[in-house]
Order: structure tokens, then C-alpha cells, then sequence
């Protein structure tokens, strides 16, 4: 690692970061001349940290503060490696870091481990998920009383509506996304398409598949980081907020995954459209573990806001081919590239949490070998089909009450991130409507 810092000469000062239950990147600034201590000493920093809520507020008697000392936990560097931040207007560096215990023992709080686990839980059947990301996020200027799109800096005039894959809405903010594509370039993060969206000053940008599931999940929470940074050097902001408008459709982050086998052959393709019995199978885990993970795909108060009918976001329980009306889809195309795309997740999710639920719901249909329903044909807004949980309270009580979550994640981090939602929850009620934009918009 140090060899990177070697080769990049210009880099001044370094941050080590490590992703709480919310995804927000906590850590340390320090000089570069300090950087060998960081890669083979790691750093110190209480593991309560990790367990913190949106405000960054300690966790009202969580054992992990108080009743133990507030002990510490030791910061590793993860295989990541240093990446650059071009967003900052001096050279620097991030380090992604994940925490470990006093003997080298993995926290069992932190979100990253929390996929490895499921990730290894793979390996150890021969197999290995290949995942790809869509991450929606709107262009916004808060520098008014009212959010409203940014204006164009080639023409200053304001994008009023939704422009659904217009290429005149790319061009508007040209540097930007050419600035974006290069940030990208240089932090290894897979940036492939980008389009606009249905909402006012909505983009989405997808990130090429990998079958390193833990790549996947850095470069999204990397590029959010990447994003947020690069929009506000650029005079507005770019957020994850599920809905920042009432008026307008709410922000995704839809997840496509396949199963290779240790022959590097998809076990979900059958050479047809309908794939195979493990296809369904994992759809049918994802499908039973969906109300109890809502809470990870819907984690914040604003987040619930994003399901109506209608509005290019799921509310049914159900799976289809070819049909975005869906939770589930199996997109039509190749069969080699017979896949499942889990439409639940806003843009607000941690990452690491996002697909250590989809990916443990998906492992434990295979081992269940549990049965899928049929598929629905037409729309799932119309469609008689149970429902996911339609607010916060719901979605933590659903968490709170699953068995089947207990075989996807640590109970340690389950009990944490349940008494981090309910505090965030009760603060929530509190919050004018302003605030509440305030508290999601440059955070989530």
C-alpha cells in the first residue's frame, strides 16, 4: 500500500475511514509522512463509533459505550488499498478501513464484515455472486428556501421536469459528469452508463457487474462519497435522499446479481428464459426475507415516502419476468446472463448492509431449497400481493421479530442497528419538514 503513496508524490494528507451502520464514513485526517503506521499498525477508535445514528449521536444505553468503557476497536486497512479524492481541492487520499478486536478477531458490528461473512458463506459452496449496481441519485440546489434543480452552466436555465433518458439533460451538466467519469477512472470504481431519469434533475449511473461482491459493495459506497464531494465543488448538491420531492418519483438503488459455480457456470441459467430451479429458489429467499430486511433497504424516516403506487417503486411482495412493476425481476436478454434484480433498496442504503441482506436472503433460499410463487404477469400496483412494510415503525418492528434475519447477520450487529433506528426514529417525529430535508440531504 505504501508504494501507492509512492507513486503519487503530490498526496499531502490521508483520511482512514471506516463505514457506520448508516454508511457514513467515520475516521481520522492525518499527514502522509504518517501513513506506514496506519498500513501496518492500523488505528485505534472506540467501536461505538460504528454504532452511531445519522446525527452522529452516541446510542442511548447501547453496550457499546458506557457499560463496556467505550473500548476501543483497531482500524485495518481493507484490500481497497488508498484511493484518491478528487473531489478535495488538495491532494489526498482516502483509506478504507474495517474493524477488528483486540486479538484480530473481526468486530462483529461493522457492516463490511457483515457481507464477508455472507460472501465467504459462498465460497465455502463453491460458489460466487456476480452483482452490478444502479444508483439513482437527484442534481439539487439548497442554497434557497425551496430544493429546486440546479442551473445548467451552459445555458443557466433550470431543468422544471422529468426528461426520461434525454440526452439534452446529460449535456447540461457536461463537466460534471465528464469530471465524475474521470474521478471515477482514477478511484477504480467501474462507472458505466449514466441517463436522466423520471424526476426533476434525477440521473442514475450503473457500475459494471463484478463477481467480487465486496468490490461491489466499496465502489457504491465509494462513489456516493465520490459524488456528494465532486457536486458540492460543482455549487450544488447530488443525493441518495429516497424523496427529496413529494412530486417526484423517490431514488433507487436497484441490485442485479447471478451465481457463478466453481466451473465459472451461472446456476441460474438453463439455456431458456425461465432459468433454472436454483434461480427460483433464491428468489424465493429474497422474497421470504423481504419484510424483515426493509428496514435495511428502507433505512431512514424519508425513505418510506418513496413506496406509492405508481411511482416506479415497489410496494407488493412478488417477482416477474421482464416487469418493473415487480420487487423481483428477472430481466429478459441473454441466457448466459440470466440474473435476478432486487427492486426494493433506495439510495439512501449502506451499501455493505444492502447486499449482505439480499445476497444472505438469496444463500438461504438455496440451502432452504425454498419454493418461489408463481410469477405475476401484468401490473403489481393492481395486483392482489401482500405488502412490504409501509412505514419506519413497521419496518422495525419486522426486523425486530425475524428469525430468518439471525441466519444472514451477527446478532450483534442486528441488536445494534435495531436500537440505532429506534432512537433515530423517535428523534425523527420531532423534526419539522425543512429539518428533515436537512438532516437526509447531503448525509444518506
Amino acid at each position: 500500500m505504501d508504494s501507492w503513496l509512492r507513486d503519487n508524490p503530490t498526496v499531502r494528507n490521508i483520511r482512514a475511514a471506516v463505514a457506520d451502520l448508516n454508511g457514513q464514513a467515520r475516521g481520522k485526517r492525518m499527514p502522509t509522512r504518517f501513513a506506514h503506521k496506519l498500513t501496518t499498525d492500523g488505528s485505534r477508535m472506540p467501536m461505538s463509533v460504528l454504532n452511531v445514528d445519522i446525527w452522529g449521536e452516541d446510542i442511548e444505553d447501547s453496550p457499546l459505550v458506557f457499560a463496556s468503557g467505550d473500548r476501543d476497536g483497531v482500524l485495518m486497512p481493507t484490500e481497497r488499498g488508498f484511493v484518491p479524492m478528487p473531489w478535495l481541492a488538495n491532494p489526498s487520499a482516502l483509506l478504507p478501513m474495517w474493524m477488528f478486536l483486540e486479538d484480530g478477531t473481526p468486530f462483529q458490528g461493522d457492516p463490511r464484515h457483515a457481507l464477508k461473512s455472507v460472501i465467504d458463506r459462498f465460497s465455502e459452496k463453491g460458489l460466487r455472486p456476480v452483482v452490478a449496481t444502479e444508483l439513482e441519485f437527484y442534481l439539487i440546489d439548497d442554497s434557497g428556501e425551496d430544493l429546486q434543480p440546479p442551473p445548467s452552466p451552459r445555458s443557466g436555465k433550470r431543468r422544471l421536469g422529468g426528461e426520461v433518458l434525454s440526452m439534452r439533460a446529460l449535456d447540461m451538466f457536461d463537466d460534471f459528469f465528464t469530471e465524475l467519469y474521470d474521478a471515477c477512472e482514477a478511484m477504480d470504481i467501474p462507472a458505466e452508463t449514466a441517463i436522466s431519469e423520471a424526476g426533476m434533475g434525477q440521473y442514475e449511473i450503473n457500475l459494471v457487474h463484478t463477481d467480487d461482491a465486496m468490490k461491489a459493495a466499496d465502489d457504491a459506497w465509494l462513489f456516493k462519497l465520490l459524488i456528494h464531494g465532486l457536486a458540492r465543488r460543482h455549487g450544488f448538491a447530488a443525493s441518495f435522499m429516497a424523496k427529496p420531492y413529494v412530486e417526484h418519483t423517490g431514488t433507487g438503488m436497484h441490485t442485479h446479481f447471478s451465481i457463478l459455480d466453481d466451473a465459472g457456470k451461472n446456476i441460474f441459467d438453463n439455456g431458456g428464459e425461465e432459468g433454472t430451479p436454483a434461480l427460483r429458489h433464491a428468489i424465493a429467499g429474497c422474497i421470504a426475507a423481504m419484510p424483515a430486511s426493509m428496514l435495511i433497504l428502507a433505512p431512514h424516516g424519508n425513505s418510506y415516502e418513496r413506496f406509492t403506487p405508481g411511482a416506479h417503486a415497489p410496494t407488493g411482495i412478488a417477482w416477474a419476468y421482464e416487469n418493473r412493476t415487480a420487487a423481483i425481476r428477472v430481466p429478459a436478454g441473454a441466457h448466459q446472463a440470466r440474473r435476478i434484480e432486487h427492486r426494493v433498496a433506495g439510495g439512501d442504503i449502506n451499501p455493505y448492509l444492502m447486499l449482505a441482506a439480499v445476497l444472505g436472503a438469496a444463500l438461504v433460499g438455496l440451502e432452504d431449497e425454498m419454493e418461489a410463487p408463481a410469477p405475476i404477469t401484468g401490473s403489481a400496483y393492481e395486483a392482489d400481493l401482500p405488502q412490504l412494510p409501509t412505514t419506519w415503525p413497521d419496518a422495525i418492528a419486522a426486523f425486530e421479530n425475524s428469525e430468518l434475519l439471525h441466519r444472514i447477520l451477527p446478532r450483534q450487529l442486528i441488536r445494534n442497528f435495531l436500537m440505532t433506528k429506534k432512537q433515530e426514529c423517535q428523534y425523527y417525529e420531532e423534526l419539522t419538514e425543512a429539518e428533515r430535508i436537512d438532516l437526509y440531504l447531503d448525509t444518506v
